[in-house]
This record gives C-alpha cells, structure tokens and sequence, in this order.
C-alpha cells in the first residue's frame, strides 16, 4: 500500500490540510490556534467547602458531600463550555475548580455555587398565615430586644397609594400573568385584578411598630403575596432566619406554613419591592423528578422560559396536584425562593415551562443549566478565591516558545551538520510533525498548559531519535556496499522493530499518567500521546516518503549523502 510516491505525498498533504484546518477554526473562534490553560490564558482559580455553620456534619459526613458535590459541579462546568476544568477533591472536606478563561467570574460563581434545589409548593391564602404574624413579632421582639429593635431604625412611613398601582392584583398577579406551567395556556388569560388589601402597619405609631417589628414591613400583594419594600428586604430575610421565629411558624400536616421570597425585585409605581409568598412548607414534587430543561425564547411574547419535562411518576404526581387544584397558584421554588407562581389552568403531566419576565435569556440558560446537572447535596462555601492574570500566562507562553526555538534550532544544527541532506529530509519531516501535533490538539480540544508544552518538547526529541536510529540503520547498509534503494528499505525496516518498541512504551506510559492523572498531569500525557503518533507517522512515512522522492532518480551504483 502506498507504494506511489504520488499517493504518499497526497496522504501527507491531506493530513496537513486538515491540521491547518483545526488549527485556522480555534484561531477564528477563540484567537489562539490551539486552546490554552489557566496557566497559559488566566482564569479563576476557587477553593469551596462544604457550609456547615453549626459544626454539626461530621467529617465522614462532609466528605461524601464533597463527593457528590464533585460530580454535580462536573456536570454544570462542562455545560458551562469551560475547557479542561479542573475539579479535584482535596483532603477530606475540599473542592479545587479551576476554570481557565473565564470572562464572566460573577456568572461562573454562582453556577457552581448554587445549591439548585428545585421544589413546587401550593401558594396558601394569607389569612392562614395572618394569625401567626403576631408571634413572630413576639418572637422578634423576645429575641433582639425593643433597644436593638429601635437601633435598627424600624420606624418607615409606608407609601400612600403605591400599592394601589399594581395589576392583576399586585406583584402575586403579575408573576402570574408571566409565569405559566402549562406550556398550552395563554398567559394573557389572567384572573381579573382585584384591589390590594389593607397595609397591615399602615396606621401603627412608631413605638407600635417596634413592637411590631416584622408585620410593619409588610404590604399585602395579593392572594398568598406580601410585599416588601427593598431597603426593608435584608432586615426581613433576617428576621424569618431567626431559629425562635421559624420554631412559632406551624410546622406540622397541611397546616405546615413557611415564608419564601420571590427571587427579584419588582417595580410598583415608582418603588421596588420584594415579594413574600406564603406556603405550604412541604413541597409536593422535587427537582430529582426533572429529567430535562432547555431555555428557549417564547414565539408569541418574546421573552426567555425554561421549558421542563418530568419523570413519568413525577408527571403522575404532578398531573394529581394541578387537576385538583385548578384555579390555585403553584410556586416554583429554586433554592427557597420563589421563580414563579402561576395559576393552575388545567392538569399538567409531563412538560411544562417556567417563564422568568424581565430576565435574559443568558439567564434562562442558566437556570436551565443548573437544573439539568441537579443539585448540590449540601451549600457550597468559597474559601478561596484567586483570579490568574493573562500576564502570568503570556510569561509562561513566551518562556516555553523561546524554550522550544532554542531547541528546535540546536536539532535543525545538530542534524544538517552531521547527516547533511538526509539531515535536510529530517527537518522538513519535523516540521510536518509540530504541525501535526499542533493540529491534534485543536481536532480534539485538547488545551495546552506549561506542562503539556514540556511534553511537547519531549516528544520533538523522540521524533528525531527515531530518525536518528533511521539513518545510522541506512548508513550501516550503504556502508556495507548495498544499492541505494535497498540500503534505504533495510534502514527503514531495520529500525522498525526499535521505533515501536520505543514509542510503544512510553505511549503505555502516557495512557497511564492520563487515566491516573488529574489537572496538569494530564495535559502532559495528552501532549505526549499526540506527539508520539505524529512521530510514528512522521518517522516512518513522511521521512520514508521524502526519501524516497529524493533517490527516485538515482541508480544503483550512486550514492546518497547521510
């Protein structure tokens, strides 16, 4: 096979096209030829752990956390389109992720920081939760004190006749008018609006407020929705943390209540305000039942959904939920706040769709993304956080390429000079293997790093052994009186047998250090396994072939320069 000259140059040349190829696509997408590492290009360099504030999880605990947290953060960051992430447990209770050319720190922080726990509760009437307000602020008030209370500068005029714009029966309705599960219902069919109820502090006296410290905050938004202004959102929050408020909130059978905000602010006649829905504190489907969500953008109202498709139990447990509870809202809950709260038009089983309003769709994709990969099994905490400059990769980048031109030059030296023309067919054969190995990385995405460039050094020096035990193989058949063309095929096949074996064993060895490897490790066995078939390939056919063309003239009795 291959025994034309005309077919070897034509399966060197179609090899080269296609590593110019690979290599002009990077460049066009990326800007670089080949894909670089955090060492090479910068990035984000984090250092999480699992958040266990009260010291209760032990570390038998906190170590399978770890281990599933891995897994899931696998999942989200190679969805993210980062390349060659690093993601490694460290000792018993610690993650390393290291993303390399992350332009977009505060978006990748939180796809891996986010817990991700998707839930979907029934909104409640807020006259169940009414009677319980008076004991949270007892238990407000018994907690921090009426002097702390005070310090906090509690006292605020609630807004005259804000409220009274809202639609659709405030901020409640309106999430519900955008937010739709049922992929064939027209969000435009809402509930008719209807008047904002009374503020519950709206005539309180300041030392009344203080005294009532968590209901003077709240306006009521609706079926299920209070709202809250959002200068008084963290002081809220804070208060709902508090372990003696949630220990008065009804904790047991369909009575069992709980306070979720919804995830953004919305705007209500010149004022920003957070919604605070009352539900039920069980959830009646988890994100474990999600088996698939794609954001796209809605055809008929332009805006960013999630769309989602349930397990078939899920579906069955969701379908029983919506059928007996049309006309009632279901809050969509992702980390305990809440995405949406549509209102339930019919049963719903298998697909539904979360539309998120305002949001981008960078967010929706997001969402999606987070959803898909699953959760995380415990809150991540970032411990460490380090962002690897590009000036700190350009040093590396510029050390390593005058590395590889001194070596380079010395070969080109070294070989001219001692095997003269046959030296000659060697550099032009060396030249076709860097682009080969150039090439192979960008074809499979490889990214090159420090390391993977000191494999890529190595690997030029077992090229030019091997055309080295070609030559003195083809040197001992001239020197032993053989013709041209004969010396040249025993040299070849002499040095066969020493070739493979050479290549053959340390292939072995970057098969191993890639399979056992992590991080830069395998960056240097991926080089190294690339530049070891280019330099079987460049040794025995591209040098075989310029040899080849270079005594196609010659006759027996000639002599070739080596």
């Amino acid at each position: 096979m291959f025994k034309s000259i005309r077919a070897r140059i034509f399966v060197i040349l179609a090899v080269v096209i296609a590593s110019g190829w690979y290599l002009y696509q990077n460049y066009e997408e990326s800007g670089s030829p080949v894909k670089l590492g955090l060492d090479l290009q910068g990035g984000m360099h984090l250092v999480l752990e699992i958040d266990d504030p009260d010291g209760t999880l032990s570390m038998e605990v906190k170590s399978d956390l770890i281990s599933q947290s891995e897994r899931v953060l696998r999942n989200r960051v190679d969805e993210l389109g980062v390349e060659e992430p690093l993601i490694q447990k460290v000792g018993q209770d610690r993650l390393i992720v290291e993303l390399a050319g992350v332009t977009d720190e505060a978006r990748a922080k939180e796809i891996v920081g986010t817990t991700a726990l998707l839930e979907f509760k029934l909104v409640r009437p807020l006259s169940e939760m009414e009677a319980y307000l008076g004991r949270v602020d007892r238990a407000i008030v018994a907690t921090l004190g009426v002097d702390s209370l005070r310090a906090l500068g509690r006292a605020q005029t609630a807004p005259e006749s804000a409220v009274e714009d809202l639609l659709f029966g405030g901020g409640a309705g309106a999430a519900a008018a955008d937010t739709v599960t049922d992929p064939a219902a027209d969000p435009a069919a809402d509930p008719a609006a209807e008047e904002l109820a009374e503020d519950p502090g709206a005539d309180l006296t300041d030392e009344e407020r203080t005294l009532r410290p968590f209901t003077s905050l709240l306006l009521s938004g609706g079926e299920g929705v209070f709202l809250v202004a959002t200068e008084d959102f963290p002081v809220a929050r804070m208060f709902l943390a508090l372990p003696e408020v949630q220990a008065v909130l009804p904790r047991t059978g369909r009575a069992a209540l709980s306070f979720h905000f919804g995830w953004q602010p919305i705007a209500v006649g010149g004022r920003t305000y957070r919604e605070l829905y009352v539900l039920e504190r069980n959830a009646f489907l988890a994100g474990d039942e999600l088996e698939s969500a794609n954001a796209v953008r809605d055809a008929q109202f332009n805006m960013p959904i999630v769309q989602f498709g349930l397990s078939r139990a899920g579906g069955r447990n969701f379908g029983r939920v919506t059928g007996a509870n049309i006309g009632e809202r279901i809050a969509i809950v992702l980390d305990n706040d809440v995405v949406s709260a549509p209102v339930v038009r019919g049963e719903i089983r298998q697909r539904g769709q979360i539309e998120l309003g305002g949001s981008s769709m960078e967010e929706a994709r997001d969402l999606a993304l987070v959803l898909r990969a699953g959760a995380l099994p415990a809150p991540l905490r970032i411990m460490e956080e380090r962002t690897v400059g590009p000036s700190l990769g350009q040093d590396s980048i510029d050390q390593g390429q005058i590395a590889g031109l001194i070596g380079l030059f010395l070969v080109v030296l070294i070989m001219i000079g001692y095997y003269r023309v046959s030296g000659v067919l060697a550099v032009v054969a060396l030249s076709v293997y860097v682009l080969l190995v150039m090439g192979g990385l960008a074809g499979i995405g490889a990214t090159l790093t420090v390391p993977g460039i000191a494999g890529l050094i190595l690997s030029i020096g077992m090229a030019v052994d091997a055309n080295v035990l070609i030559f003195e193989r083809i040197r001992e058949e001239v020197d032993a009186g053989r013709a041209v063309r004969t010396a040249v095929d025993e040299g070849f096949g002499n040095a066969l047998s020493a070739i493979v074996d050479a290549n053959l064993t340390t292939l072995i060895t970057a098969l191993i250090l890639f399979q056992f490897g992590t991080g830069p490790v395998r960056g240097f066995a991926v080089t190294l396994t690339i530049g070891i078939i280019a330099s079987f390939f460049t040794a025995l056919f591209v040098t075989r072939t310029l040899y080849l063309f270079y005594i196609r003239n010659k006759r027996a009795q000639d002599t070739i320069s080596i």
